[in-house]
């Protein structure tokens, strides 16, 4: 376990890696069959697997769907621990404690609050995450911090920027602003943040390589990927039911890559 951590954090030292999200422990084979070097869970993809909603997944579900996970995949896995399941210091602990025995090489923590529909303050956001810095600090996990600020709307760079900058002093090891697709927006977060920098892939993003000509070091793809296989089933059903085809199986994974993927 210890190696995969170490594996994890030299990952964030130079270049750009793409860090895709699996949704469960066929998808993280999957996925690691095709030469990722790291994972990370989503949030709304692994929701979706139990038939809920994002942000309605409990502790232990994700504590156990890590566990599934990172003994399917054998590489680095990075874990969305949307807020850490706490409103204490000693709670985000816990919760850190929980996912490093569960394997995790990574976790993130966020600074939205879906009880209250509100960001935290950027005190209180750098309060929490240097309880999380703490614990994943002796568990030897790479710590994200995330400023949620443009999925919710805030599209206050200036802000984003101080709240990145504050966890990072608090002791997050990597940063992060989901919803960012502005080329400029990015490159002042990578020059104006002394950490590495995780873009997620969202329409009207720059491509990777472009990312990786801005100094980002990691791009993730969200629930995106589950979204589009969501989406694929959905068609493969639609033209069974109307036209009684199966067209969608020319798309299907051939015997070879189901066997790579999924081996005996």
């Amino acid at each position: 376990m210890s190696g995969l951590r170490e594996r994890f954090r030299e990952l964030h030292e130079t270049g750009t890696f793409i860090m895709p999200n699996p949704w469960d422990a066929g998808s993280a084979r999957l996925l690691a069959s095709l030469g990722f070097a790291a994972l990370a869970t989503t949030s709304s993809g692994f929701a979706a697997t139990l038939g809920k909603q994002d942000q309605h997944v409990t502790r232990d579900e994700l504590v156990a769907h890590v566990a599934a996970l990172t003994a399917a995949a054998g590489i680095p896995l990075n874990v969305d621990a949307e807020r850490c399941f706490a409103e204490t210091a000693a709670g985000i602990r816990e919760t850190v404690d929980l996912l490093a025995a569960a394997g995790a090489a990574g976790i993130s923590i966020e600074d939205y609050d879906p009880a209250t529909g509100r960001l935290e303050t950027r005190t209180a956001g750098a309060e929490r995450v240097a309880a999380a810095a703490e614990a994943c600090a002796r568990h030897g996990i790479v710590l994200t911090a995330r400023a949620e600020n443009h999925l919710y709307g805030h599209d206050d760079l200036d802000d984003t920027i101080a709240r990145l900058q504050a966890y990072r002093e608090a002791g997050a090891d990597v940063v992060y602003a989901p919803g960012l697709r502005a080329a400029a927006d990015i490159a002042r977060v990578v020059a104006e943040v002394p950490a590495p920098v995780n873009v997620l892939a969202v329409g009207g993003a720059p491509a990777v390589p472009e990312l990786a000509g801005l100094g980002v070091r990691r791009v993730s793809t969200g629930g995106a990927l589950a979204w589009a296989a969501y989406g694929a089933m959905r068609d493969a059903a639609q033209e069974l039911l109307t036209a009684g085809t199966t067209t969608f199986r020319a798309r299907s994974l051939r015997d070879d890559e189901i066997t790579a993927a999924f081996p005996a």
